[in-house]
């Protein structure tokens, strides 16, 4: 009998130690451990990955989980696929991943590992399909409408997030705007949604901050038909500038180099998109040549995600979900899932941080409308705007 006693406390006092691993976030985080992947690139892009990692750091270290990170090999699904075997192996069992280059991912190695969750942000339901469709050995005519995706891909230990690009489109065409720019333009990578709502949210700000001014502006509007920027591109950017443009809103991967070409050799400025891009532009191209940038709330995307899931055992309210986030806090701009980044070049007497406050609270108390309607072009009777289609 005695044996037997000795024996089920021993099991016991294992389990206890499996049930706290980690050390003291661990016990409080329910035995997670927490893994990013990075897209490809290096956690020093000043991008998406960059602030996926910083976020899920400072939150492990904030809470005593253990956390890590891995770089795919190459730059394909198999890659990643590799490294979530990887981290699985290797003992972690949250894993977030920046970029829509992860739906392959998801659809390839979530429903291997059913007791882990995945935390993807940017992957929209597009994404998924695509990848399930394809998977399925069916043909995917980019129309998420046209599908369901449950009949091709189990979500439930899956977590999207995706963002109200129009919003931050918005506020960026409103504060270009507010800044004393009158030639303004939007050059988009492809017409994708995603891409669509960002240009279609930033003439809806050029328009509104233009009807308070009580004046009229201009804006050329184009996509380069791709997500980097080239000599083709350049050339019209080029156009742009020379012919009086003095700000783009470039939103498409690293087209914005094409942006920043000819910029410079005009004295004109950029708008960057879905983080600080300040740092990286002004570092290569010159101090001073970003106004602003439309971001996404990575950083409090990944922390209150983690949060909620790791300490507060609140999966349920995130598993099969793809939630699309904007604006939830009217009185601190920072707590929001779209922003302007405190780079931004405010100005007294034209566009202040007091400004950009009263902005927040009048898109969160319902007084400022957007629409994400890209079915047609916005109505815009203070802008003047010159669609001129595909570059390329």
């Amino acid at each position: 009998m005695k044996k037997v006693v000795s024996i089920l406390l021993a099991v016991a006092m294992v389990a206890a130690l499996l049930t706290g691993c980690g050390g003291k976030g661990a016990a409080g985080g329910g035995g997670y451990k927490i893994a990013m992947i990075t897209d490809y690139g290096d956690i020093t892009d000043q991008s998406f990955n960059q602030t996926t990692y910083e976020a899920c750091k400072a939150f492990a270290e904030a809470n005593g989980i253990e956390f890590t990170y891995y770089k795919p090999a190459g730059d394909s699904t198999a890659d990643r696929v590799a490294m979530v075997d990887t981290a699985v192996a290797e003992g972690y069992n949250v894993l977030v991943m920046p970029g829509y280059a992860f739906g392959g991912t998801l659809v390839e190695a979530a429903p291997n590992y059913p007791d882990v969750k995945f935390i993807a942000l940017d992957v929209a339901e597009g994404d998924l399909l695509e990848a399930a469709v394809g998977k399925a050995g069916e043909s995917y005519d980019y129309n998420p409408a046209n599908w369901d995706l449950s009949k091709y891909f189990d979500m439930s230990n899956c977590y999207c997030a995706v963002y109200q690009e129009e919003l931050s489109g918005y506020l960026a065409g409103y504060a270009a705007v507010k800044l004393g720019y009158t030639q303004l333009g939007f050059l988009g990578g492809m017409a994708v949604p995603a891409v669509v709502r960002y240009g279609y949210g930033f003439v809806q700000g050029c328009d509104a901050a233009a009807a308070e001014l009580g004046t009229t502006v201009d804006v050329k509007y184009a996509y380069g038909n791709q997500f980097f920027g080239d000599a083709d591109i350049t050339a019209a950017m080029d156009t742009w500038y020379q012919g009086g443009t003095e700000v783009v809103f470039a939103a498409g991967g690293s087209i914005y180099t094409s942006a920043c070409e000819a910029a410079v050799k005009t004295g004109g400025k950029v708008i960057g998109v879905d983080v600080d891009q300040a740092p990286i532009i002004d570092g290569a191209y010159g101090a001073g040549l970003t106004v602003t940038s439309a971001m996404k709330g990575l950083y409090p995307t990944c922390y209150n995600a983690l949060t909620d899931i790791c300490l507060k055992d609140g999966w349920a309210n995130y598993g099969g979900k793809i939630a699309t986030l904007g604006i939830v806090n009217g009185d601190d701009p920072s707590a929001n899932y779209v922003q302007l980044p405190d780079s931004t070049q405010f100005a007294d007497g034209k566009f202040t941080k007091d400004d950009y406050k009263a902005l927040i609270k009048g898109m969160a108390d319902g007084s400022i409308k957007v629409s994400n309607d890209i079915s047609a072009d916005p109505v815009t009777p203070n802008a003047n705007v010159d669609y001129q289609g595909n570059i390329k």
